[in-house]
């Protein structure tokens, strides 16, 4: 792997496999309202280190992180294992290494056969020193709340799995939740669930740094509501054609939100982006 953006330097065009430690620090959740990667740093991604201002401020990050063929297919046959690499998925673990809370969509626990996130000893001083559970909680966004609480997801979890709902949702099935060790949160006045009110609400529970894996409706639900703070992209050297969908779904916006680069690395024509909303 090696890093074509931030240019300073420590940029090298050495290609090297890069560690767990330095990953964490290229992607390293914002301290003092900056992203981490838009500077010069210590880590070799410009990274500002454990990221703690989000939590010392309350305030919440949000980040989505996906991946796309360069035909801008999310998918392939449903999953996204078939685009995606060994590298995007040690970014994917990393991604989740640093977060609080991992966001996803009903539809794709169900598609992409979701467990609960494990503790990883990689990232286990970093989260003890940041204040933070062994392993991040999962947040299952559903207004119908037809989930499986046989599942793993919800049977096994090494922190207790949450699911966000709308205050009309069905009671029999938040009592079914609730009795397979869910906690459930409403986060909205009808059956679905208001992004803005999703991200305050996990925000209330000291959930700040936020990490979205979709799908492609619910990364246009947080766009649209303008709550995405961060996208973080890998682009896949492959094509898919078909009619696989975006990565962000949904109606289309009056006026398109607009981000900025923040990092770039590559790796065997991978291109793993940062973007930071303006």
């Amino acid at each position: 792997m090696r890093r074509l953006l931030p240019v300073t330097d420590q940029t090298a065009a050495v290609d090297r496999e890069w560690s767990l430690d330095e990953l964490a620090e290229a992607y390293a959740y914002p301290a003092d309202g900056t992203v981490a990667g838009t500077e010069t740093g210590s880590g070799p991604g410009g990274g500002t280190g454990s990221g703690g201002g989000v939590r010392a401020t309350g305030r919440a990050w949000l980040r989505a992180n996906m991946v796309s063929s360069l035909d801008g297919a999310a998918q392939h046959e449903g999953r996204s294992q078939a685009i995606s690499s060994d590298t995007d998925m040690r970014i994917f673990g990393t991604l989740r290494g640093l977060a609080d809370a991992v966001v996803v969509g009903a539809e794709t626990v169900r598609l992409e056969g979701y467990r609960p996130a494990r503790a990883r000893e990689a990232f286990a001083e970093r989260r003890a020193a940041a204040g933070q559970s062994p392993a991040p909680a999962i947040a299952v966004v559903s207004a119908s709340l037809d989930l499986d609480y046989s599942l793993p997801l919800f049977a096994e979890p090494l922190v207790p799995t949450m699911v966000l709902t709308g205050a009309a949702a069905p009671p029999d099935r938040i009592r079914a939740a609730e009795k397979a060790g869910a906690e459930v949160v409403i986060a909205g006045d009808g059956p679905g669930v208001e992004p803005v009110r999703a991200v305050r609400a996990l925000a209330e529970r000291g959930l700040v740094r936020l990490l979205t894996e979709g799908g492609p409706r619910l990364l246009g639900q947080f766009v649209a509501a303008g709550v995405l703070d961060e996208l973080c992209l890998t682009l896949s050297p492959t094509m898919t054609a078909g009619d696989a969908q975006r990565i962000a779904g949904g109606p289309a916006l009056a006026v398109p939100e607009r981000f900025a680069l923040a990092s770039v690395l590559e790796e065997a024509g991978f291109l793993f982006t940062r973007y930071r909303h303006i």
